[in-house]
């Protein structure tokens, strides 16, 4: 990890939005923190979600700022709205999907930084299929 130095801000209007698996909002990279976290905003319509899958290398913390959402970890499933907190640790298959009638958001933490980069090649539409740039990012697609 690199040496922290500086405090980081993120303003409302701050961010770079990709389009990848939902709306993502990077909120702050991993290289800012020396790789020690990552912050994305998601915005997932309903019924929107991820493939189930696993990261080899960050945990995940999602903090649901709006609608209602269903996280699956393991052999353990929890429907949270509002305000609800979900720790979603590396090497567990895991997936979640908005469950409710209206747009959800979330925060998600990814410790440590560095995984946001991966919706950015993902919306490069660069022609490499995504199971290909997941294993770079050690993200396993299950």
């Amino acid at each position: 990890m690199s040496e922290k130095s500086a405090a980081i801000f993120s303003n409302p209007l701050d961010g770079v939005r990709v389009e990848a698996f939902g709306t993502n909002i990077i909120r702050m990279l991993g290289e800012a923190s020396g790789a020690a976290m990552s912050i994305m905003e998601v915005i997932l319509h309903p019924g929107d979600g991820t493939p189930l899958h696993l990261h080899e290398r960050e945990d995940e913390t999602f903090r649901v700022l709006s609608g209602t959402v269903g996280f699956w970890c393991g052999d353990k499933h929890q429907r949270l709205v509002s305000d609800g907190i979900a720790f979603l640790p590396r090497g567990i298959p895991h997936r979640i999907e908005n469950v409710g009638d209206d747009e959800a958001r979330l925060m998600v933490i990814l410790t440590p930084g560095g995984f946001e980069q991966f919706f950015v090649e993902i919306a490069s539409d660069s022609g490499e299929a995504p199971e290909t740039i997941a294993e770079r990012f050690g993200l396993r697609f299950l």
